[in-house]
């Protein structure tokens, strides 16, 4: 009874006008930004934080939720007509979307993509609802040598999941850890790797770390590729599909769902990773797995049902223990922290009407995509004729003057500069960035509850192993570690048998 009374609530705060319009705004420019190659919701996000600085907490998160999960519908849009994902998790949906396509069935394709992503975003919110406030409700229960020890295995998780080299993901994470701890020690109130800059006694500002690393650096990548303007709009006006693309797909979405609500919930995971693992296991399971990569609608079905359900699912290590699973619920948690909430499990107790009224919007949000999705074909066709050098220059305008307005200091523009360098640099060392930007969000967090801790046991470290909980997050981290650890160990030790037996 007490979900349905907390429901209410969150559908009273969400339908309210003005949540409505942010709503719509979110979910419309996300859409927009999934439709774009080479932008992203990360990007977006990013860009738009500083002006979330001067809006109200609720209709700022229900704003940023819409682009995140809305930008999941649109990558679909370009993978199917352009062969081009416009989304990281829109990948798979290329092999077997611009397939049918290219068969004159781009219409069904984008209809399926539409169909499973509203179905899969609407169980991924009805999963956070039931699974939500039991998970907040265990979280405060917790000490800080727990928050310190689950900190620690998310950052673990995150690195060791990430895209590309562990090692790399691993010093990506330390990197972070030490941008997170610049500025004034809590403790004594002396600067710390400020190196006599007054400006970097505060730290430094998320927004400047984040805009530098996604939307400069991001910007800088796509200018070195050469365009493509190639769009496949053959018979998109038919976009029903038929009843057997219908019966192909239910099992596939039911199953991507599962996957997806799966990964996304897990630190460092995202729709990425769930979209690549549905399409191997549809194709595994499928009678006719040859079908697959020649315009297969189970291969559209099943990854946009299953990055749609991360996204949403994603949610609920952020808001309900205040451990972001993503770089970009890192920016989610950043927008809290900007408007002065604490992340964590007191934010469904102390502002249940943010916390329902986000859930509620996700569903309200989810209704309105699929409305814009199917109609709108033509008018996203459109946009994806837009030169990408024509949109490069406002992008970082709105980036500098979003950040200049927010301290009004021409030293954030020189670190939004420093990071986007950064950022370029890491991408040409393929270090992935994300892992960064969850220890620099994390970084301060977890030196907060290390000193609680030790504090409280008086510099004794056998606290973070003598509490149950705490002791289970750092099993569980060592486990992580070894099972990344392992198949490389194993690809060494053949390598050196081949090489000892050659000989």
């Amino acid at each position: 009874m007490e979900i349905f009374n907390n429901l209410i609530l969150g559908f009273s705060v969400a339908l309210s006008l003005q949540n409505l319009l942010y709503c719509f705004i979110g979910v419309f420019v996300g859409t927009a930004i999934g439709v774009l190659p080479g932008v992203g919701p990360l990007v977006t996000i990013a860009v738009l934080l500083p002006i979330t600085f001067n809006l109200a907490p609720i209709p700022a998160l229900i704003m940023l939720a819409g682009i995140y999960y809305g930008a999941q519908y649109g990558g679909s849009t370009t993978s199917i007509l352009m062969n081009l994902p416009g989304e990281t998790s829109s990948v798979v949906t290329c092999i077997d979307g611009y397939q049918m396509a290219r068969q004159g069935r781009a219409g069904p394709a984008l209809a399926i993509a539409a169909v499973g992503s509203f179905a899969a975003g609407c169980v991924g919110t009805l999963l956070i609802v039931l699974f939500g406030p039991p998970i907040a409700e265990m979280a405060l229960k917790f000490g800080a040598p727990e928050y310190f020890s689950l900190m620690l295995m998310a950052l673990v998780a995150a690195a060791c999941l990430a895209h590309g080299d562990m090692v790399k993901s691993l010093a990506m994470v330390v990197v972070g850890l030490m941008l997170g701890i610049v500025g004034t020690d809590v403790n004594s109130g002396m600067a710390r790797y400020s190196f006599g800059i007054s400006e970097l006694t505060d730290g430094i500002g998320f927004t400047v770390v984040a805009v530098g690393l996604f939307a400069v650096s991001e910007i800088v990548k796509n200018l070195e590729t050469a365009e493509q303007q190639h769009v496949f709009t053959k018979n998109i006006k038919d976009i029903m599909p038929t009843r057997k693309d219908l019966k192909d797909s239910t099992w596939p979405i039911v199953r991507g769902t599962a996957i997806g609500a799966f990964f996304g919930a897990l630190p460092g995971t995202g729709p990425a990773i769930s979209s690549f693992s549905t399409y191997m296991v549809e194709k595994k399971i499928s009678k006719h797995p040859e079908k697959f990569g020649t315009g297969a609608i189970e291969g559209v079905a099943g990854p946009e049902a299953a990055n749609n359900a991360a996204a949403q699912t994603a949610f609920i290590p952020t808001l309900t223990l205040g451990i972001p699973g993503s770089a970009t619920m890192a920016l989610m948690l950043g927008a809290l922290t900007i408007q002065g909430i604490a992340p964590g499990p007191q934010v469904m107790t102390q502002k249940p009407d943010l916390f329902w009224g986000l859930i509620a919007s996700m569903w309200i949000g989810n209704l309105m995509l699929v409305v814009l999705n199917l109609p709108l074909v033509g008018m996203w066709v459109q946009l994806l004729k837009i030169p990408y050098r024509w949109l490069f220059p406002s992008i970082i305008m709105f980036s500098a003057i979003g950040n200049y307005s927010i301290n009004n200091s021409p030293m954030d523009l020189y670190l939004v500069a420093g990071m986007g360098i950064l950022g370029y640099v890491l991408m040409k060392l393929e270090c992935e960035p994300a892992p960064l930007i969850l220890g620099f969000v994390l970084g301060p967090l977890m030196e907060e509850n290390l000193r609680r801790a030790l504090l409280i046991s008086r510099g004794d470290p056998s606290v973070f192993f003598t509490r149950p909980i705490s002791l289970a997050f750092m099993i569980a981290s060592v486990v992580i570690l070894i099972i990344m650890i392992m198949p490389a160990f194993r690809k060494k030790k053949e390598e050196a048998y081949e090489e000892g037996g050659d000989y």
